[in-house]
């Protein structure tokens, strides 16, 4: 998803309305390098997580080492 988009959805789109499923591998503090905006990166941000539940996976990525036993 790019941030144009995402941007033009939050601004048409009640969000408290309706159920998001998102993901990311950014932790929220590096999303400043997506939308290039702190102002709006936290505004976004504060509309996503309101109200949310936050599902954080620690750990490595199971596929990104199977890429690498398989060379990929």
């Amino acid at each position: 998803m790019n941030s144009g988009f995402l941007k033009q959805w939050c601004l048409e789109h009640d969000v408290e309305a309706r159920s998001i499923n998102g993901f990311s591998n950014l932790q929220f503090g590096q999303w400043n390098h997506i939308f290039g905006d702190p102002i709006l990166t936290e505004a976004v941000i504060d509309r996503l997580i309101h109200h949310s539940h936050l599902i954080v996976f620690n750990g490595e990525s199971h596929r990104y080492k199977e890429s690498l036993l398989h060379g990929k």
